[in-house]
């Protein structure tokens, strides 16, 4: 399953990036990166919604994953990046959004993503902008957590710096707080370091060891 969302997921850029030249093999592992922003969606009942999604990819993805776009100007289009977006997220919502919330001790679960978007800014980075709503509203009267990873660190995910998680409408006395993974054992830093230049993942679980943690609780 996680083999074929690694082809699927990234179909339409990681292939080429893949094959390309030294470049691409001195970063094998992980493949892609992605700074995330996200804004946490309050009901008016003061329950958490959904999450609304900012990733923006790193030079070589965001070449590869618009490469032939846009004609003779080599300016894709609206409309060709809002289609790169649903493929991506078609995707995506196999995997959760590579998305892990928990309320409440529980699991939250994902409906299908809504109000996407893509962007390209003046350094040609792609940024994919979605909706994640919850199948059923989540409490943050308990602690909220979120976090995005990939388990086996194929894609490297990590919060942006300054302001990376905000909340929108939430009840007043709300704290967010953001809690950064401790460094890595020995023997943890050196199958990272093994998997380096290879396509080996060094972990199944590694994702989640180098993922940070948004942290929110309300009255």
């Amino acid at each position: 399953m996680i083999a074929r969302l690694r082809t699927s997921l990234f179909a339409l850029g990681l292939a080429g990036l893949l094959a390309a030249a030294p470049v691409a093999s001195a970063r094998a592992h992980p493949h892609v990166f992605v700074a995330v922003k996200t804004v946490v969606l309050f009901a008016p009942d003061g329950r958490i919604t959904g999450l609304r999604h900012s990733w923006t990819f790193d030079d070589m993805y965001s070449a590869f994953a618009t490469q032939g776009l846009g004609g003779r100007s080599g300016k894709p289009s609206e409309a060709e990046l809002k289609e790169l977006a649903r493929t991506n997220l078609e995707q995506l919502e196999e995997a959760d959004f590579f998305t892990f919330v928990r309320a409440g001790g529980r699991k939250a679960e994902f409906a299908p993503a809504v109000d996407y978007s893509m962007t390209l800014d003046a350094k040609k980075l792609v940024t994919m902008h979605f909706t994640a709503p919850f199948k059923e509203p989540a409490s943050a009267g308990k602690a909220f957590a979120l976090q995005v990873y990939d388990p086996t660190y194929f894609v490297a995910f990590d919060f942006e710096k300054g302001t990376p998680v905000t909340l929108s409408g939430a009840p007043q006395g709300c704290s967010l707080s953001i809690v950064t993974p401790p460094p890595l054992l020995a023997e943890e830093q050196r199958k990272l370091n093994d998997s380096l230049g290879t396509n080996v993942s060094p972990g199944a679980d590694f994702g989640l060891k180098l993922a940070s943690r948004a942290v929110i609780a309300c009255p």
